[in-house]
């Protein structure tokens, strides 16, 4: 573990957009102007905004882009994004809830507190509020507290009026390089390949100032990820039904240096910028293949960059290739949890 000062860092690259992009440059430049800088949930030297441009394919890499694609690609066959996941920043006035666990709690893999924080406003993902049916058991809550450094991350959670319940709870502490088995392996956290979301996450203040400085979170359908196994960083697995020649969770997957991004409109452009550098983490299962923190917490709006869910569409599974993973680990769901100093 590392252990550093916190704090935000600024982006630069937006001055340079904006002299390239043609009709969108005034907007650009303005919403640049006053989107805030992002928050950094870890300290340098996190796998999540290493540099990955030049590292070492996979010899697996071309079994593995093959296989998806015989599959059919993503998940609803072409690449969409989905903006549904909130994340909620804290401070020192943020008012704490008491947390209980919920009917369906995951131990050991979660952390247990006596409360965590509620910002006014806030909500569950693809909800108005922080209730979530007992219908769907997928709403994530997510709040970031900087001043802390803790970083909130709950699954199946709902808000009773008087205490917020989750079946699973990871507590993230922002100051700290974890190692490549994360909270460790064999344990989840609210989300199935057991690492953070909220730093996977590209945010529309990011689109504005024209750089994104993380790798992304993508999803495939459980039929095309690898059964039985995962890779670090992923650290546990949710329901896996693909063959031996799918990637695995925890793969980390490049957009080929090759690939023409100055087709793309200038917002997605920046994500593909970001795709070329950083990469995209397998994190979970489902359709929707990329995913961006939803705009009801930001102070751009998807609107304000024009950036909207099929704007990444012509990035096919084969242009993208998979970085050098380590060693699988067999599946056993029995998490055995990491000492975090």
């Amino acid at each position: 573990m590392v252990a550093v000062r916190r704090g935000l860092f600024i982006v630069l690259g937006a001055a340079t957009a904006a002299t390239t992009l043609g009709g969108w440059t005034q907007n650009a430049s303005a919403e640049a102007s006053s989107a805030p800088a992002p928050v950094q949930y870890f300290p340098a030297g996190a796998v999540w905004t290493q540099d990955v441009s030049k590292a070492a394919v996979d010899p697996k890499s071309s079994t593995i882009i093959n296989s998806l694609a015989q599959a059919g690609g993503w998940g609803t066959g072409s690449m969409r994004v989905d903006f549904s996941i909130r994340v909620m920043e804290a401070n020192a006035s943020t008012p704490m809830v008491p947390f209980k666990r919920a009917a369906v709690f995951y131990t050991p893999d979660s952390d247990v507190v006596s409360s965590v924080p509620l910002p006014k406003g806030g909500g569950m993902e693809g909800q108005t509020g922080y209730q979530c049916p007992v219908t769907q058991q997928d709403c994530h809550y997510i709040v970031v507290n900087n001043a802390t450094g803790k970083l909130y991350e709950g699954y199946g959670a709902n808000y009773n009026g008087s205490a917020l319940s989750a079946s699973i709870l990871a507590v993230w502490d922002l100051d700290k390089v974890y190692p490549a088995s994360g909270r460790g392996d064999q344990c989840t956290s609210a989300d199935a390949a057991g690492y953070p979301i909220a730093p996977l996450l590209f945010t529309a203040d990011e689109l504005a100032r024209g750089q994104i400085n993380h790798a992304i979170r993508f999803i495939l359908p459980n039929s095309e990820i690898r059964a039985g196994v995962f890779v670090n960083p992923a650290t546990h697995a949710g329901a896996p039904k693909g063959s031996v020649t799918d990637p695995p969770y925890g793969a980390h997957l490049r957009l080929k240096a090759s690939f023409n991004v100055s087709q793309l409109k200038p917002a997605a452009r920046v994500v593909a910028e970001a795709l070329q550098k950083y990469g995209m983490f397998l994190a979970d299962g489902g359709n929707i293949a990329l995913t961006a923190q939803s705009d009801k917490d930001t102070q751009t709006k998807y609107a304000n960059v024009d950036f909207e869910s099929n704007d990444l569409s012509s990035l096919k599974v084969t242009d993208f290739e998979v970085v050098t993973m380590p060693a699988t680990i067999p599946l056993t769901y029995d998490c055995v949890r990491n000492n975090i100093p």
